[in-house]
């Protein structure tokens, strides 16, 4: 069977990217339909899944942004369900825990002198006669906190959600991710907690990695994307759950694009004016007709998959942190989250807490085809090995799957997403990319939404005006050559006009 629509614009994938983009569109007046291959949730990684009445995350989503823009779209979209939320979160190594962002102290008794003095020594090794030719996730970081540092607060947690070795990844990550945090700044930091010196908390402004609270939805982010969906819906536009990309393809004579998607035994053709897509770039290489030159370097970029399994646990609390990062080595946990401390209503019963302990792993390995039941036992079995909670405490539990939730900085992806780019830009300028796998960068969902802020003006103006793939980590606009922050959309980057319309 068939269906078909005819519409302005088909949007690949219903996570914030697609439906920011969707919902922006549809307050523009443009048709639109919006195809996700989830037959229930939309939000993608950002979603809230439900169990029986409990509700966790896929990850944490704190809800900050340094963009003015988002924030207002955030507030638009779901104004009377934001509480704030205090930030704690630690990291566990050597059987102790640190406060992160650390306590100076704190991270100086639990060490010990020799360990402390080793650190000290080697960061200043490493300021002193820092690596010329940085090329990988280890160089970056040793150069920024020394040797010693990095072997125990980075190699071993990186290499657990990575699955690779530090010495593999590409310094863009560190980059990014690491980005605006200097061991002076958190030493400093550390210390005026110690002593609680500190007269202003901080808002993130300065040091995204050093912020003290957030907003959070009162019962997840889902809340936003559920709302999203909804108002497009509205709009009286589309979105198809449960519906699979099968292939693209765009017709020179009428200069549109005819996609396909599958849903049960059905096949729906969308004709489309624009295509947005969140998609991972892989992914849709593979289904553009005619297939792109670049095709060898989209099949060459990599992603790394995840799992949690959320544990229902006979206590009140657990622990009072977010989310709690697992250092070491004798467990394949790698983060333990704390669903009650994200937000009260995220957990119905006041005597049983709810954690998500969150596997990395890679699609098709022994951990992601485990069976649900093995799953639940090991979490168990290394909630307990860490000390949080004892196996007879625990009275449920529950997997969630969540395929390419990172894509992997490996030495190749930067050529290989420029490859990419630059094939598809050139050659479809109505074919655009958006979001964390549709650009292949690991992204927030603040930046992912401004991407598809930014390419829908890009639509209603007719052309690529914006070139979003310089929106940075902290959803900011850059323009070309400038170093310092422009505010967000506030002026436009000119490129040569290729018209998209």
């Amino acid at each position: 069977m068939h269906r078909d629509h005819n519409v302005d614009v088909a949007i690949i994938g219903a996570g914030p990217a697609g439906l920011t983009a969707a919902y922006q569109l549809t307050k523009l007046g443009f048709s639109v339909v919006v195809i996700e291959k989830d037959p229930v949730y939309v939000g993608g990684i950002s979603r809230t899944v439900e169990h029986e009445g409990f509700r966790f995350d896929i990850g944490g989503h704190r809800f900050f942004s340094k963009s003015r823009e988002v924030v207002d779209l955030w507030n638009e979209i779901l104004p009377d369900d934001f509480i704030e939320r205090p930030r704690m979160s630690r990291i566990f190594y050597g059987g102790k825990f640190y406060s992160y962002p650390l306590r100076a102290f704190e991270a100086l008794f639990n060490l010990g002198i020799w360990t402390s003095t080793l650190c000290i020594a080697s960061y200043a090794k490493a300021r002193l006669l820092p690596k010329k030719d940085v090329k990988s996730f280890e160089d970056w970081v040793v150069n920024q906190f020394g040797h010693k540092l990095y072997s125990i607060f980075f190699k071993t947690y990186t290499e657990k959600v990575w699955g690779m070795p530090c010495d593999e990844m590409s310094a863009d990550w560190a980059a990014q991710r690491i980005k605006g945090l200097s061991l002076g700044k958190a030493v400093i930091d550390g210390l005026k907690r110690s002593l609680r010196l500190n007269k202003k908390p901080n808002d993130g402004m300065a040091t995204k990695t050093l912020l003290e609270s957030f907003r959070y939805p009162r019962k997840g982010p889902g809340m936003m994307w559920d709302a999203a969906r909804d108002r497009v819906v509205a709009g009286g536009n589309r979105v198809l759950m449960g519906h699979a990309l099968k292939a693209l393809r765009f017709d020179d004579a009428t200069q549109r694009w005819n996609v396909q998607a599958t849903h049960e035994d059905q096949t729906v053709t969308i004709n489309a004016a624009h295509v947005i897509s969140s998609a991972p770039m892989r992914e849709l290489a593979a289904r553009v007709q005619p297939t792109p030159a670049s095709i060898p370097a989209a099949m060459d970029l990599n992603y790394r998959d995840f799992l949690t399994v959320a544990l229902m646990i006979r206590s009140e609390d657990l622990f009072p942190d977010n989310w709690i990062y697992i250092h070491e080595e004798g467990v394949k946990v790698g983060r333990v989250q704390n669903f009650r401390s994200w937000s009260p209503e995220m957990v119905p019963d006041d005597t049983i807490a709810c954690v998500g302990l969150e596997y990395f792993c890679f699609e098709g390995d022994g951990l992601w085809n485990a069976s649900d039941a093995d799953l639940v036992a090991l979490a168990t079995r290394e909630l307990d090995l860490l000390g949080l909670a004892k196996p007879e405490m625990v009275t449920g539990g529950v997997v969630v799957r969540q395929e390419k939730a990172y894509p992997v900085y490996d030495d190749a992806y930067r050529e290989n997403v420029e490859a990419l780019r630059r094939d598809l830009e050139d050659r479809y300028p109505t074919l655009h990319l958006v979001g964390r796998n549709g650009m292949h960068r690991y992204n927030n969902q603040d930046h992912a939404m401004m991407t598809a802020m930014l390419t829908v003006k890009n639509i209603a103006h007719g052309a690529r005006v914006y070139d979003i793939w310089n929106v940075n980590e902290d959803a900011e606009y850059h323009e070309s050559g400038n170093e310092g922050a422009v505010a967000a959309l506030a002026s436009v980057r000119h490129v040569p006009a290729r018209r998209a319309a």
